[in-house]
């Protein structure tokens, strides 16, 4: 019998690996939706579905091996980075997918819960104020009207999988909606701003980089405490708050 392994566990979602497969557990079914239709729908490699029995989702490995790991040197390619850059381009050029940005958000709700977000990362002691007031500067930059395109909303390094310079995969469309491009560019490259330049040359177009420096910050404030509370640990080398005192 092939052995169980336990991808990632927390008390949102819960996926497992057996074999060949991953075994996605998803108490919100909704989410589970987005994802199957969003691989449906991009124009990328992604995930075969095998099955969907709720609250699981079946799906096939992906052939290749992830781009990096968030705090560790990337060994791929300047050309794989620059597929990778290439495979967002066509996802953003392709038609809108039906439902809404993520949360539904607008810019100014968006503010408001970085700025809470900010005001406890301060008061609970968890990083330093400086650290936080200068990013939370940064920020700004993102918080601009955008057009929306289709996103893929968690675009991790360990989401997109190559076999030399070729994308062979890109996993994890839970997140998938109507967001802005620059978006998924930084995730991509949040830790690894050294691939920028792969990934843009890749894209096919001018981009604002200042932008994608100011959704390192931002996504790395909202992202600090959750991490924490679920179990992932933010201030590891390489990781969230490195990514944030680089830009003191």
């Amino acid at each position: 019998m092939d052995e169980v392994k336990v991808v990632v566990a927390h008390s949102e979602r819960a996926t497992l690996r057996v074999g060949d497969m991953f075994l996605k557990v998803d108490a919100d079914q909704a989410r589970i939706a987005v994802e199957v239709e969003a691989m449906a729908l991009a124009p990328v490699p992604t995930p075969e579905v095998l099955w969907r029995k709720p609250p699981v989702l079946a799906i096939a490995a992906v052939p290749g091996t992830a781009l990096g790991r968030l705090g560790e040197p990337s060994t791929a390619s300047s050309a794989a980075w620059a597929a990778a850059g290439a495979a967002i381009r066509k996802l953003h050029d392709a038609p809108l997918p039906p439902w809404p940005g993520r949360g539904g958000r607008g810019l100014d709700e968006l503010a408001a819960d970085l700025d809470g977000e900010c005001e406890r990362l301060v008061t609970n002691g968890v990083l330093p104020a400086d650290l936080v007031t200068r990013n939370r500067q940064v920020a700004e930059a993102a918080l601009r009207p955008w057009t929306p395109v289709f996103t893929h909303g968690d675009l991790q390094i360990t989401h997109v999988f190559v076999d030399g310079d070729e994308i062979t995969g890109i996993i994890d469309w839970s997140e998938a909606s109507q967001g802005d491009a620059l978006f998924d560019l930084a995730i991509l490259t949040l830790g690894h701003e050294e691939r920028l330049g792969d990934v843009v040359a890749g894209y096919g177009t001018d981009v604002d980089l200042e932008v994608i420096r100011a959704w390192w910050s931002l996504r790395s404030l909202l992202a600090v405490r959750w991490l924490v509370e679920h179990g992932f640990d933010p201030f590891a080398p390489g990781c969230e708050v490195d990514v944030l005192r680089s830009r003191m």
